[in-house]
C-alpha cells in the first residue's frame, strides 16, 4: 500500500518511520526542502540509535530509508491509498491542504488528520467526497506511543472507519473510537490534570516541584503535570487548552491558566529551550514530601480527571474501555481513570466534587451527571 504523510515535523517522520517499517511505500511531502533536509538526517539518526540498541539491523535500517522518498512536491502523493496530514494545528491551513490533496489523489484515497483537537468535520468540509475523510491522532513520539486515535467526522462512512482501523491496527497500534468533540479523548479528559495543578499553584497551596512529586509518587503518575507541560512544550499545550476551553463555548472546567499564558508569552516553553516550569541548566527544586499536603493535591487533581472522564462516557464520546486504554496507553496514567474510580468509590469522588463546588462557587467542579446518578443507584463502571 502507498501510503503519504502531508509534513516532515516531529509527528510527520514517526508516522513515516511506522508506515516505512511496515513495510509501506512512503511519501513525505513538505513545501520546505530545508525541512525535509533535516527531516532525513532526524530520521537517520533515529534508526541509527535503533541499529546501536540492536531493536533492528543495519540491513532493515537501510531498507526503511529506501522506503521513503521525501519529496517538496505534492504531486508526488497521487497513488496514495491513505493520506496522512500532520501539519501545524490551524483550521484553515488544513482546510486548504485537504483541497490539495483531493484534487491529486484517487476517489478511493482515505485522508487522514492527525490533529490532536481541531474539528474533523470541519476540516473535511473542505472536501467534495468528504465521506473518506477521518481523523487518525497519533501520540507523540509516534513510533513508541501505542495508541491511536480514530475520530470519524459526521461525514465519514462506516466503511471509511472500518478501513482505517484496519490498517492502523495492522501498524501494530492500539486504536480506539472517538466522537468528534473538542480534544476528542485524551486532549479532553488530561485536562484537568494540567488545569487543575496550576490552580494549585495559583492558589500558593504548592509550588511546581512539590505538585510534580505528589502525582508521581503518591499517584504513581510516570511525569507530574509542570514536568509533563515542559515536555510536551508550553506554547503546544496552551495552543490545545484554549482550542477546548474555546471549541466547548467557553466552559470553565477548561479555562485556560494566565500561569501557563505568561510562560508561553516569555518563550518559556519547556525543555525544547532549556526553560519552562523549571530551569533545565539548574538543579530541579527539591519538593515538600509532606504527605498529608501530597495526598490533598492528588486527590484534587484525580477527582477532576475521574469527572472528566466520566462526563466523556455520559456523552458517548467513547466506550468506557476505550476512555480508560487511552489515558492508560495515549498518556501512560498508571490506572484507567473509571477503574479508578470504582477502586475510591464513586460516592467518595462525587463528594470531593460537590465540596470543591461549594468552598469555590466555580461552575468549573461541578460534577457529571452520571456520576450523581450512578452514586445514587450505588453502581459501578465496571
Amino acid at each position: 500500500m502507498n501510503v503519504s504523510i502531508i509534513g516532515s515535523g516531529t509527528m510527520g517522520v514517526g508516522i513515516a518511520q511506522i508506515a516505512a517499517t511496515k513495510g509501506h511505500k512512503v511519501i513525505l511531502y513538505d513545501s520546505f526542502s530545508t525541512a525535509l533536509e533535516n527531516a532525513n538526517n532526524k530520521l537517520k539518526k533515529i534508526l541509527d540509535r535503533l541499529v546501536e540498541k540492536e531493536r533492528i539491523n543495519k540491513k532493515e535500517s537501510e531498507e526503511i530509508l529506501q522506503r521513503i522518498d521525501f519529496t517538496d512536491k505534492i504531486e508526488s502523493i497521487k497513488e496514495s491509498e491513505l493520506v496522512i496530514e500532520a501539519v501545524i494545528e490551524d483550521l484553515d491551513v488544513k482546510k486548504k491542504i485537504f483541497i490539495e490533496i483531493e484534487n491529486i489523489v484517487d476517489e478511493k484515497c482515505i485522508i487522514g488528520s492527525n490533529t490532536s483537537s481541531l474539528s474533523i468535520a470541519s476540516i473535511a468540509s473542505s472536501c467534495e467526497k468528504a465521506n473518506r475523510v477521518i481523523g487518525i491522532h497519533f501520540f507523540n513520539p509516534a513510533p513508541l506511543m501505542p495508541l491511536v486515535e480514530i475520530i470519524p467526522a459526521v461525514q465519514t462512512t462506516s466503511n471509511t472507519i472500518e478501513k482505517t482501523k484496519s490498517i492502523i491496527d495492522s501498524w501494530d497500534k492500539i486504536t480506539v473510537i472517538a466522537k468528534d468533540t473538542p480534544g476528542f479523548i485524551v486532549n479532553r479528559v488530561a485536562r484537568p490534570f494540567y488545569g487543575e495543578a496550576l490552580r494549585i499553584y495559583e492558589e500558593g497551596i504548592a509550588d511546581f516541584a512539590t505538585i510534580d512529586w505528589a502525582v508521581k509518587e503518591i499517584g504513581g503518575f510516570r511525569m507530574g503535570p509542570f514536568q509533563l507541560m515542559d515536555y510536551i512544550g508550553n506554547d503546544i499545550n496552551y495552543t490545545v487548552t484554549e482550542t477546548v476551553f474555546t471549541a466547548f463555548y467557553f466552559d470553565p472546567r477548561y479555562k485556560p491558566s494566565f500561569t501557563q499564558k505568561r510562560m508561553m508569552e516569555a518563550g518559556y516553553f519547556g525543555r525544547k529551550v532549556g526553560r519552562g516550569y523549571y530551569k533545565y541548566d539548574k538543579e530541579i527544586p527539591k519538593p515538600n514530601q509532606d504527605r498529608i499536603l501530597g495526598k490533598k493535591i492528588l486527590w484534587r487533581i484525580l477527582s477532576m480527571l475521574i469527572n472528566e472522564a466520566a462526563d466523556a462516557l455520559y456523552l458517548n464520546i467513547a466506550t468506557k474501555e476505550d476512555i480508560d486504554l487511552a489515558m492508560t496507553k495515549g498518556v501512560n496514567y498508571p490506572k484507567g481513570l473509571l477503574a479508578w474510580a470504582d477502586e475510591i468509590g464513586i460516592k467518595n469522588i462525587l463528594n470531593q466534587l460537590e465540596s470543591l463546588q461549594l468552598e469555590y462557587g466555580e461552575d468549573r467542579y461541578r460534577p457529571s451527571p452520571l456520576l450523581k446518578r450512578m452514586a445514587k443507584e450505588n453502581k459501578r463502571f465496571y
